[in-house]
């Protein structure tokens, strides 16, 4: 029962995963796999990162995190990995949702970013881990 509830969690954000992954291999980011979730860095990947809206040092897509370098990916792998959880929990659903919680913050005059309920937990988790 543990193996088909875990693969449910792989399968539910696949088109995702599946993204993250093309996007390491477009930007010619180097992989490697650490507890479950494939990691991908690279100088191309910062460049792309750093040209986001919000500036970003590591994203998530599925069961992918996509960073500057392997120390970005040691110091927001706890933070990282509730994205991934995130991902298992919504599926499909986690990036529309997560703009949304984005927007509706944005138009009521708060930061999308730092209010969004996904990064609050992330956030939180992140430093409940560091103490």
């Amino acid at each position: 029962m543990y193996q088909l509830i875990r693969l449910a969690a792989y399968l539910w954000p696949l088109p995702y995963t599946l993204l993250g992954i093309g996007c390491g291999v477009l930007l010619a980011g180097r992989f490697q796999c650490v507890d479950g979730v494939l990691e991908i860095y690279g100088p191309t990947i910062a460049k792309v990162l750093g040209r986001f809206p919000v500036a970003a040092s590591a994203i998530t897509l599925g069961h992918v995190v996509l960073a500057h370098d392997q120390e970005v990916l040691r110091k927001t792998r706890q933070h990282e990995r509730v994205h991934v959880c995130q991902y298992e929990r919504w599926g499909i659903m986690f990036v529309p949702v997560y703009l949304l919680a984005s927007s509706c913050l944005y138009l009521q005059g708060k930061d999308g970013y730092r209010d969004n309920p996904f990064e609050k937990q992330a956030y939180a988790e992140d430093a409940a881990n560091q103490r």
